[in-house]
């Protein structure tokens, strides 16, 4: 009610006890009301929040994991065919990385690499290379790439020192 219509009740409030009692309690009950609006509203904000904030740190994190891959050979044969090995078992890879560490076969030198990933018929999903370095008795290559729009499933892994032949390594991508 406007302040200019209530004036005519005002002065009645003063003076009635039982009146001015069953004002406060409507003031109190319409405070309480608004209290518990606010806190609603409030409650719900953090909530939203929260779980913004949780989402978002889940995809930092899934993403820092998923930028570097690692590739492990030093137990595997080289295989001089074009053709991976049919009795060793298949590399695994997400496709999410950026990065890619191979841990070249034991007794791998260091120079040049070139390391290509194609799909069982032969398309080329990756094309990239570098330099092997030897670090603690192992030798590893470290490569750039992308295979995020690559299909999953069985590829194959064919690395080379040129102008050598391609050894080659069945892989599945993830």
């Amino acid at each position: 009610m406007p302040l200019a219509e209530a004036e005519k009740w005002l002065d009645h409030l003063g003076s009635c006890s039982p009146c001015y009692k069953d004002f406060s309690e409507l003031r109190e009950v319409r405070e309480v009301r608004r209290r518990r609006t606010l806190l609603g509203i409030a409650a719900g904000i953090l909530v939203t929040v929260g779980i913004a904030g949780w989402t978002l740190v889940g995809r930092h994190n899934e993403t820092a994991i998923a930028q570097t891959a690692v590739i492990d050979l030093r137990n595997y044969s080289v295989s001089r065919s074009p053709d991976p090995n049919a009795v060793e078992q298949s590399l695994e890879l997400h496709r999410g990385f950026s990065q890619l560490n191979i841990y070249l076969p034991l007794g791998s030198p260091e120079r040049v690499y070139e390391v290509r990933i194609v799909t069982t018929a032969e398309d080329t999903l990756l094309n990239t290379g570098g330099t092997a370095r030897l670090k603690d008795g192992v030798t590893s290559l470290q490569v750039r790439g992308k295979l995020s729009l690559a299909r999953p499933g069985q590829c194959v892994m064919q690395i080379r020192k040129p102008p050598s032949e391609w050894s080659s390594y069945p892989l599945v991508l993830r």
